[in-house]
């Protein structure tokens, strides 16, 4: 696909502007208060999660962590989920803190009869953001790990998550009173600029039952297995995919003024309504802002993208980690 900038609608290719980078080789913490825990635990965890989520929970092994959305009757993403198993019948599902009670909420009506217990985990375990080629070593992990690879010490437990820019990451379940002095401290709107720059949206309070998982790249990220079985909102989902009725992508947009998840963007061929929403937002790193926002694929072909108004602050596309399939332009 091809991202267009400047002024006009003449289709000129304008090219992305450099991100900012973070060496590899640094090495850094951070507590991440953003997001919170919910455990599943019983003989029926599997097969209750398998009939919620759009991933395939009763396949995955220990060891192993999955994308995975929690969607409406009318498929959209209630709230996703960086899943993993840590026994025979335990899971953790880390989601956005801000979603995290609504969310046990809903997903607590629908146990019913099943041996699933459902609760929030946050208070025990709390969640951590660690960086850097040296990081594996703190972890007693081996750096070469794939991604999506659970590695535990002790009671911690460590998800291997996509590198960023050559930047390794992990997502880090510890015991709250775990003491991680050991690696320096990194500020939150660092990890929080690599978490938006990998493409993988997390879906927060602001944007909960906006999106359809292909709006946001969800599937293309393997957030949705398309050959399970039923889960709420499957069908739209499903025919979102193949009958090419899916109008709408994510995007990756720079912005010189701060954003925030749920903000309108305006297209200046179209000026009187939105062209899209913003679902993820961080910075400033060297005075940027960062967003993953939700756009008509027309939005992207020409023209230029403002932030809150047509006269609004101007956005630049910035090139995301993977590729978008053909039915973008």
């Amino acid at each position: 696909m091809r991202f267009m900038g400047g002024d006009d609608n003449r289709g000129m290719t304008t090219p992305a502007p450099a991100l900012p980078t973070f060496a590899s080789a640094q090495v850094g913490a951070v507590r991440l208060p953003d997001w919170g825990l919910i455990r599943a635990v019983g003989p029926d965890a599997a097969s209750f999660l398998q009939g919620q989520l759009t991933q395939d929970v009763q396949s995955l092994p220990e060891g192993q962590a999955r994308l995975a959305g929690y969607c409406s009757a009318k498929g959209r993403m209630l709230a996703s989920f960086i899943v993993w198993r840590d026994g025979p019948e335990s899971f953790h599902l880390a989601c956005s803190a801000d979603l995290l009670a609504a969310t046990l909420k809903r997903l607590s009506m629908f146990v019913m009869r099943a041996k699933c217990k459902l609760s929030d985990a946050s208070g025990n375990m709390g969640l951590w953001g660690v960086v850097g080629s040296g990081a594996s070593t703190a972890l007693s992990a081996a750096e070469q790990q794939p991604a999506w690879t659970v590695t535990r010490q002790g009671e911690a437990q460590a998800v291997r998550l996509p590198d960023v820019g050559g930047v390794p990451r992990w997502l880090v379940a510890a015991p709250v009173l775990q003491d991680f002095s050991a690696l320096p401290s990194m500020t939150l709107t660092d990890w929080q600029w690599l978490e938006v720059q990998s493409g993988l949206v997390r879906i927060v309070a602001a944007t909960a039952d906006a999106f359809v998982p292909q709006m946001v790249n969800f599937e293309l990220v393997g957030g949705v297995n398309f050959k399970k079985g039923c889960y709420p909102g499957q069908e739209v989902v499903a025919r979102s995919q193949y009958r090419g009725t899916l109008k709408r992508r994510g995007a990756l947009l720079r912005s010189p003024q701060p954003l925030m998840a749920g903000q309108e963007v305006y297209h200046s061929a179209d000026p009187g309504q939105p062209a899209g929403t913003v679902a993820l937002a961080a910075g400033p790193v060297d005075g940027a802002y960062l967003a993953l926002a939700e756009l008509k694929l027309a939005a992207l072909q020409g023209g230029s993208l403002h932030l809150g108004a047509a006269d609004g602050a101007a956005l630049m596309p910035a090139p995301l980690p993977y590729e978008l399939p053909s039915d973008a332009p």
